[in-house]
Parts: C-alpha cells; structure tokens; sequence
C-alpha cells in the first residue's frame, strides 16, 4: 500500500471570525498583521470572493470556507 500524504493545515472559521481572529488564534507567535497577510494570501479564494462582493477590503469569511494555516505544501 503507499504512504499517506501530508494534508495542508485548515480549519473551519467560528461563525462571526475575521482575519485578525484567525491571526491570533492559528498564528500566535506571528505579529497580528503580518499573520493576517499570510492568511489572506494563502486563502485568495476566500479574500478575492470578500473584496469583490464588498467592492473594498471587507472581511466576510463564512463558517464554511476552509481557511488554509499553513502556506501550500512543496512537492515530494
């Protein structure tokens, strides 16, 4: 059988989370504003849909979007 392979880092967001409450709570040892660019970059599929929607750098991120912690993963 082969080997199973690592799965990038996510999480599911508490109802009501922004970037700043996913900052704090995935990346605490990271400044709050750097952790939230990281974020925000790793999840352009969640932070292009919000800037889009709003027309402006809003932060509508639903329960249900998977937010990735982690930046992708290298290849094997």
């Amino acid at each position: 059988m082969g080997e199973l392979s690592r799965v990038r880092r996510s999480i599911l967001p508490m109802p009501g989370d922004g970037w700043g409450e996913i900052a704090r709570r995935e990346l605490p040892d990271v400044a709050e504003a750097d952790a939230v660019s990281r974020l925000q970059s790793w999840n352009l599929h969640v932070y292009m849909r919000a800037t889009m929607r709003t027309g402006g750098p809003g932060n509508p991120i639903l329960p249900s979007d998977v937010i990735f912690v982690e930046p992708p993963l290298a290849s094997a």
